[in-house]
């Protein structure tokens, strides 16, 4: 079974960038163009489940989707410096252009300077503008205007197009070496995250009685069935509980057994081997049997054990913000405040962007929050709402705190 990599760059280039991943055997590239560089975390957003890793062909657009918190998948992008840039003085030089007096856009001061001194030239009069999470690319072009004698080179194709009918300007196209190098550090990352998915993952839970635990045993991707002394084992693997658990922070499904039952325990374990995984179920279930009657709890080697939730049952018609926000990794102060600006709305749903309004947040750390919220089954996605723009469709929630 081959590996689909995502290709994320400009139109111009992402055909030989997909070109050069396709050369490696077993390897297939889904061509993801854009006309601008912003457009990089809506694609990435929208084929997620198509891919088992991405390929960015320059810093910026990975940058850009990072900071959007929607990389899912390992990811790397092609470096610049280097071959790249090294290749791309030497044409100029062959073009007649004084290499020595540039200005230099997304690259490092240090990468540029390195690449200079391999080649023995000066650095003395090169003016770099070195890659900022802040940085666009209209910071980009008025950095190359005050710099007018000297040609530019630019890493952004949107660059490229607004100064090349008034200066002498140079778009960086990765070398076939630099885009090898960058994919193979994706595979080795992605396989890398292969195996952490694959490691055994054993529960021990105790609970009194049995509804619904094939359901939850399902959910998580593994299989359940009876234990010594009333428990029941649970076998999946790293990755499906990681994706469950909301990255290791809370157990949704501890809150819907305990809604069955008085009292639910439950120990996970993560191990290199089943006997491994086992012996740390066991100290995982020892852990939550002490910290009260509904508990969850990981435990990892080297003496790591991780809370995923720990929930007192609380009276049946009583919606106590504490428990909740306990629950939940969230303040009381949050909660309330999402509270009103449910009420504010008459209950209808709210978009993402008008969440992160209400509580003076950025728009990634409201989707962690709601996203906090849906697995513990506070909120639930009700559609899209698409803004017109280039940017991401903004998520439709229903708060049900």
């Amino acid at each position: 079974m081959g590996i689909v990599i995502g290709v994320v760059g400009p139109h111009d280039l992402v055909d030989d960038v997909a070109a050069t991943c396709e050369d490696q055997p077993g390897l297939t590239a889904l061509r993801l163009d854009y006309d601008h560089e912003s457009q990089a975390p809506a694609i990435v957003e929208a084929h997620a489940p198509s891919v088992e890793g991405w390929l960015f062909t320059g810093i910026v657009p990975y940058m850009l989707a990072r900071d959007a918190d929607v990389l899912t998948r390992p990811a790397s992008f092609v470096d610049y410096s280097g071959a790249t840039l090294l290749s791309a003085l030497v044409r100029l030089q062959h073009e007649g252009v004084d290499v020595t007096r540039l200005s230099i856009d997304t690259l490092s001061a240090a990468d540029v300077t390195t690449t200079f001194a391999e080649a023995g030239l000066p650095t003395d009069a090169l003016r770099t503008l070195p890659y900022r999470p802040e940085m666009t690319s209209r910071n980009a072009v008025a950095f190359h205007r005050r710099h007018p004698g000297h040609p530019v080179i630019t890493c952004l194709s949107s660059v490229h197009e607004a100064l090349r009918d008034e200066m002498q300007v140079l778009r960086l196209v990765p070398s076939v070496h630099s885009v090898r190098v960058a994919l193979r550090q994706l595979l080795l990352t992605a396989e890398g995250q292969a195996q952490e998915d694959a490691q055994i993952a054993l529960g021990l839970i105790e609970v009194a009685g049995e509804e619904g635990l094939l359901r939850e045993a399902a959910a998580l991707g593994g299989t359940i069935a009876a234990f010594r002394g009333g428990t029941h084992l649970l076998v999946t693997t790293r990755g499906p509980l990681h994706e469950a658990t909301g990255g290791f922070t809370c157990l949704p499904m501890l809150a819907r057994l305990a809604g069955q039952n008085e009292a639910v325990r439950i120990g996970f374990g993560l191990g290199r081997s089943a006997a491994e995984a086992e012996s740390l179920a066991r100290r995982a279930l020892a852990r939550a049997r002490r910290i009260g009657e509904v508990a969850a709890v990981l435990s990892l080697r080297a003496d790591t054990d991780i809370v995923l939730e720990s929930v007192p049952a609380p009276p049946a018609a009583e919606h106590n913000l504490s428990v909740i926000a306990r629950r939940v990794g969230l303040s009381v102060p949050t909660l309330e405040k999402l509270l009103e600006a449910r009420a504010a709305a008459g209950d209808e749903p709210l978009t993402t962007r008008e969440i992160a309004d209400r509580l003076a947040v950025q728009q990634r750390t409201a989707r962690r929050m709601l996203h906090r919220l849906e697995l513990a089954g506070l909120a639930e996605r009700t559609g899209n709402l698409t803004s017109g723009s280039s940017g991401r469709p903004l998520t439709l929630y229903r708060l049900t705190l």
